[in-house]
């Protein structure tokens, strides 16, 4: 038995490590366009702000390839796939029995009116985002950041110890609109602002102006601002375009049945290229998270296999910290109507927000005080209800 993985993170280990427990002879081949052993790419704005370094980023041990018999094709590109191959972009091909897609998600460019002209254009998803970032930015540059996401936000925070001249541009009405609130965000913007960031929401950059490198931005409201470096940080698309080399069913994501396998029966995909069901309000959507990129890859490894292993979805859960501000969300954090019930709790620099439906937690905001978050994870995932708790949940 041939297995061949396309990717070659969270997903992709997992899904290794799973078939191992199962099958201990077949050969297990793993194709990365990325030239690295497999790391951890939450640590890139780590490694950016100069906290960890690349040796130190390592996902699994250096003999881990050796350790589980893989054969490690990395900084090889897959640019085709059929139903029993995989072609490389020399011209090479792979055969294979059961294939799994982990090919994540890649970063979405918009159409802004310059940018294609430009070298100075970053994105900020992958280790080289991070070392080329390091490797351009010059003391007190100006740097310009749109979006004001997950991803925006944590690469202006590793610019500070460069330059203290960042703007974050975001067209929604607040930062983090996806994870937060209009009154967490607020407080996170405050924040944010305190320690030197200068963030611009409701707006956005309609064009970008240079002679072969942006020199400014100009804004929706016509405001102009200078420019060295440019970060575009609008946020990731599920990577389908392989799936759609040979046909396989994609809606946003790549759509799966409950064993992760896709619309043809000897391939499968797991992690943040595919569209699954979202536990905490039963829609279909892109999960692109670490933990379920994991579950889903041990899931799909066993099933690949040979054993017998479901999945049935997961929800949106997000833990990170700015500048030592500590932030957990989860599930349904701004419910669009009056069927839900929502309980804050506010002291001083601590924020709590739940959100409730038919006695059972579906979402939550934690700022700073996050100790409850794990258990407060449990209660979404098992559809507790909170009636049945002996103590108070907030």
């Amino acid at each position: 038995m041939h297995y061949v993985i396309i990717g070659n993170s969270a997903a992709s280990v997992a899904a290794i490590e799973a078939i191992r427990k199962i099958d201990l002879v077949g050969h297990i081949t793993v194709i990365s366009d990325e030239p690295y052993h497999t790391y951890s790419r939450p640590m890139i704005s780590h490694y950016l702000e100069g906290k960890t370094t690349k040796e130190r980023m390592v996902f699994r041990a250096m003999d881990f390839y050796e350790r589980y018999q893989v054969q490690a094709m990395l900084g090889v590109k897959a640019v085709e796939i059929t139903k029993s191959t995989v072609i490389l972009e020399d011209g090479r091909e792979v055969s294979y029995d059961k294939l799994l897609l982990a090919t994540g998600s890649v970063p979405f460019i918009p159409p802004i009116k310059g940018l294609n002209q430009q070298d100075n254009v970053f994105t900020f998803t992958k280790f080289d985002d991070a070392r080329a970032l390091e490797q351009a930015v010059l003391p007190n540059a100006k740097v310009v950041v749109v979006g004001a996401g997950l991803i925006g936000l944590k690469a202006a925070e590793g610019l500070v110890r460069f330059t203290n001249d960042i703007t974050v541009v975001e067209l929604s009405d607040r930062i983090l609109a996806s994870i937060l609130d209009a009154k967490s965000a607020s407080m996170v913007q405050n924040h944010l602002t305190q320690k030197g960031l200068k963030i611009h929401v409701q707006n956005a950059v309609k064009e970008v102006s240079g002679d072969g490198k942006v020199q400014k931005v100009i804004l929706q409201d016509g405001q102009e601002i200078a420019c060295d470096i440019l970060i575009i940080a609008i946020g990731v698309r599920p990577n389908v375009a392989l799936a759609n080399t040979v046909g396989i069913k994609v809606n946003r994501g790549i759509a799966v049945n409950e064993w992760l396998q896709t619309s043809i029966e000897n391939i499968y995909a797991a992690g943040d290229c595919t569209e699954i069901i979202d536990v905490s309000d039963g829609v279909q959507k892109v999960l692109a998270l670490w933990p379920n990129a994991m579950q889903q890859g041990e899931i799909a490894g066993t099933n690949i296999a040979g054993g017998q292993a479901s999945f049935h979805g997961g929800f949106p859960m997000n833990a990170i910290s700015f500048f030592g501000m500590r932030i957990v969300t989860a599930g349904v954090i701004n419910p669009n109507d009056t069927t839900h019930e929502v309980i804050y709790d506010t002291h001083e620099t601590n924020f709590k927000k739940i959100v409730l439906l038919d006695d059972c937690l579906v979402g939550y905001i934690l700022i700073n005080d996050i100790k409850r978050a794990s258990f407060f994870n449990t209660l979404i995932r098992d559809k507790v209800k909170i009636s049945s708790l002996t103590e108070k949940i907030i």
